[in-house]
């Protein structure tokens, strides 16, 4: 009898023998007993997961004799017939060489026969996502209504190209990749049935390579035994097939992790020199860190990773090397390049600057703490609010006030015998003329906030960042009441007004004003183009002074009496900030707005002073 190979050698013949899919094969058998048997059933999964091998041991329950029977027996002629592929009623049709419609039709008209023998006629296509869609479209009737004697099976591998209209016709069953520790222990009990001996290593290495098909690893597992007969160790497979040890994938790891570039180019190197395939490098590279990630997120629960004794001490101790936010960095630098590894034709300088990137990612600090450390730094280097003077309570009676304020009063003539009543001694100022306002009583200035607007709001302009702060200079300060800074904008500059109009804008600028030690609420105001007719200032204001007079500041108050608050008119303009180019341009926001929308830096030239 010529030679068998171990994928079909070792086939499974039921469905326990099945490894990795009982949710499969417990739902299949449970139809049978209970008979609950569909007319369509649709098998999806990976290459090697045992699809097609579902599905004939499914069609040897279902056509069994005295069946359908999910306990059959091997030894059954019509069950036999099925497993050599001899019987008559299982078809096995190949969907990539048969997807025409003449042989969709082929197959519509010899449905309609009764089995020969068996209980179902049944249909094996395989690979039925090659079908054309006029194939497809061509099996629609027939798989919707069969006759009561057939069954179809489908297995693909790529489900998505299958049309709609065919996948709610079929029960579907996707099958998964099989667990690498149950593709160990597969492997180890047809080496023992071989009469080999495999190391544990080696057999970690194979179902680390298959990538979850059992198929794979059994191919592999035989061209391992006839290259190496009947003893294999760990460095046969790794030298056969291009992978890397398990130690080296860790200490390449660790060197990443601890910011050694020279240790993780040397180690490269030399993988790279011994022939390593440097794409399945990278992809267990990819998967240890995935693996260090879940082990952070767990906080030490590796029931979710399929990994060893010693890797999962290795894990431990590198889950303190690095932050959650570094490992998540490192794994978007490792995902991007091996989407990009494939095309790029020097492959080990590619790797090498990704390892570096790598490095670099887990070095990095976030962009939200480094603006808030930005932010908390402007805090703190914005100068202090001057608080307002207050005028010096007097130890005299209240009566006192009164009568000094009356020169003709003899009480108010020096005398000589009282020394104390020096010329220093002036008349206290006569009350001072509240400027026209509304109908409506202001309310006093809260104690700590500066009654001057435009005095403020130049402090505010001064301590805002360079973005926002060539939008705030086109507004105007126009009056302080009730704890609400008005600010008003030409309509020249209405666009400028709705950007600074913004709730989290604004916030920012309220929060700023709180630092400055006026904890004031902002308001803005677009103004008409009369400014007469501004709401905000219904009686007239004052005349500006004219443009060649420098302004003055506010005079000093008193220490006598608090001095009268000036409301602004809605004309009075902030003196603008000079901005530096420079510090325009190297602005951590701007540099991020720069990079993220790829634009020019265009500084517009400051308006003069009116």
């Amino acid at each position: 009898m010529s030679y068998q190979v171990i994928a079909r050698k070792y086939r499974p013949q039921r469905f326990a023998e099945v490894v990795g899919q009982e949710h499969v094969t417990q739902t299949l058998a449970n139809a049978i007993r209970s008979g609950r048997i569909a007319h369509a059933y649709l098998f999806c999964g990976p290459r090697g997961t045992g699809k097609t091998t579902i599905a004939r041991i499914f069609a040897m329950a279902l056509n069994a004799t005295g069946g359908p029977s999910a306990d059959f027996d091997l030894d059954d002629p019509r069950c036999r017939e099925i497993a050599e592929g001899r019987s008559l009623d299982v078809l096995e049709i190949d969907g990539a060489s048969n997807n025409g419609v003449e042989q969709v039709r082929e197959l519509r008209d010899t449905a309609r026969f009764a089995p020969a023998a068996s209980t179902y006629k049944i249909y094996i296509i395989d690979e039925v996502h090659m079908l054309t869609t006029a194939a497809f479209n061509a099996l629609l009737k027939t798989l919707e209504e069969p006759p009561a004697h057939v069954k179809f099976l489908f297995a693909t591998t790529d489900p998505e190209r299958v049309l709609p209209t065919i996948l709610s016709r079929c029960q579907r069953f996707d099958l998964r990749r099989i667990p690498a520790t149950l593709i160990v222990r597969h492997l180890q009990s047809i080496a023992e049935a071989e009469g080999v001996t495999i190391a544990t290593p080696a057999l970690q290495a194979i179902a680390r390579g298959a990538d979850g098909g059992m198929r794979d690893a059994e191919s592999t597992l035989d061209q391992l035994i006839s290259f190496c007969g009947d003893r294999i160790e760990e460095s046969d497979v790794l030298s056969m097939f291009g992978l890397a040890a398990r130690g080296q994938i860790l200490a390449l790891a660790r060197a990443v992790l601890e910011s050694n570039p020279a240790a993780a180019l040397t180690e490269l190197n030399e993988l790279a020199r011994n022939g390593k395939d440097l794409s399945r490098l990278l992809h267990d590279l990819l998967q240890h860190f995935r693996n260090l990630m879940i082990a952070q997120v767990t906080h030490g629960d590796l029931s979710l990773l399929e990994v060893t004794e010693s890797e999962a001490l290795e894990l431990a101790g590198q889950t303190s090397t690095a932050s959650q936010d570094a490992v998540t960095r490192i794994l978007d630098i490792l995902t991007s390049a091996e989407r990009r590894l494939r095309d790029a034709v020097a492959r080990k300088i590619f790797f090498e600057v990704t390892l570096l990137k790598a490095i670099e990612a887990r070095n990095a600090v976030n962009l939200d703490l480094v603006l808030q450390h930005l932010q908390q730094l402007r805090h703190e280097a914005a100068p202090a609010a001057p608080q307002p003077p207050t005028p010096p309570s007097s130890p005299a009676a209240p009566t006192a006030a009164p009568v000094a304020a009356n020169p003709s009063h003899p009480a108010s003539r020096p005398s000589v015998d009282t020394p104390a009543a020096a010329p220093a001694r002036a008349p206290a100022p006569a009350p001072p003329i509240p400027a026209p306002t509304s109908s409506a009583p202001s309310a006093p200035a809260q104690e700590g906030i500066p009654d001057d607007p435009v005095s403020l709001w130049t402090r505010l302009v001064a301590a805002a960042s360079p973005m926002a702060r060539a939008a705030l200079q086109s507004g105007h300060p126009l009056h302080i009441e009730r704890g609400v800074l008005s600010v008003g904008y030409p309509p020249a500059h209405d666009h400028q007004r709705t950007l600074v109009d913004q709730e989290r804008t604004r916030k920012a600028l309220e929060a700023r004003l709180s630092a400055l030690g006026a904890p004031l609420t902002l308001r803005f105001i677009r103004l008409p183009d009369d400014p007469a007719a501004d709401p905000a200032t219904p009686s007239p204001a004052p005349t500006p002074p004219p443009a060649s007079t420098p302004r003055t500041p506010p005079p000093a108050a008193s220490s006598t009496a608090a001095p009268a608050r000036r409301r602004p008119a809605p004309t009075d303009k902030v003196a603008p900030i000079k901005i530096d180019p420079v510090e325009f341009k190297n602005d951590p926001l701007i540099k991020e707005a720069l990079e993220l929308f790829k634009g020019e830096l265009v500084i517009p030239d400051t308006p003069a002073p009116e």
